[in-house]
């Protein structure tokens, strides 16, 4: 099967992890070929992808924010929890994993992806059911972080057997949660699997009766709660700081 990627980050990412297979570019005909478009022209000149022109109404029908280029590419490849951890032992750290239960919003899944990436997660497990998937609009949002991280579809329950079969601590990301402190910050400086919950429901009463601690940020504020990606992202830069400190 095949998907249209849209935006110039997210082509010229998924051009550069050469995880996909990329059958055309189609390029607004007005477009000028400067900064990124020059990257990923350089990029499908290696490849040697075909290129033809299109009118922009004709892209704009794919995605109005499309920036003058879509990619016709093939599915998104998922991998596997075997694949995160092997990945962790390759470059000879202890495994850091995020776990997300029923995200369903594609900028929230995005977001935490870029921001995975970045901090060096070695990949995210998302459920099988009643979740977002990594849609064009993930790659979008996610800057194209995704074409360049492990993701794995399976059952979250599982996962998390699996993980702490691997001695992976598993910790649960909650508003009802013990508060994130000194004392806490040792639970994210070794091999760490992170949960975050979805958007409105939080962590599901089973994945949480899994979980080998819960905590929660705290808050100064008036407002009750931090959106899952936000808290998300907060909680995997403290558990980057940790396993760097540590």
């Amino acid at each position: 099967m095949k998907e249209f990627i849209y935006s110039r980050n997210a082509v010229y990412e998924t051009l550069r992890a050469k995880r996909r297979e990329v059958f055309k570019i189609e390029l607004a005909d007005n477009v000028q070929i400067k900064g990124r478009l020059a990257d990923v022209m350089s990029l499908v000149a290696q490849r040697k992808v075909q290129v033809v022109k299109a009118k922009r109404p004709q892209l704009d029908k794919i995605h109005e924010h499309n920036q003058g280029i879509v990619a016709e590419v093939s599915k998104y490849p998922y991998a596997d929890l075997l694949d995160i951890l092997e990945n962790a032992r390759k470059k000879g750290e202890p495994p850091f994993v995020l776990l997300l239960d029923s995200l369903n919003d594609p900028q929230n899944f995005g977001a935490l992806i870029r921001t995975a990436e970045a901090v060096g997660v070695h990949g995210i497990v998302i459920p099988l059911a009643h979740t977002v998937e990594v849609t064009p609009a993930v790659v979008n949002a996610s800057s194209g972080a995704s074409e360049h991280l492990l993701i794995a579809r399976m059952n979250l329950s599982q996962a998390i057997d699996a993980l702490k079969e691997e001695n992976v601590w598993v910790v649960g990301l909650d508003q009802d949660g013990e508060m994130v402190g000194a004392k806490t910050t040792r639970h994210f400086s070794g091999a760490t699997a992170l949960v975050v919950g979805s958007e409105g429901e939080g962590i599901r009463q089973l994945t949480r009766a899994k979980c080998d601690i819960v905590l929660k940020l705290p808050m100064r504020g008036q407002v009750e709660s931090l959106n899952a990606a936000v808290a998300g992202a907060v909680a995997l830069y403290l558990a980057y700081l940790a396993r760097n400190n540590s």
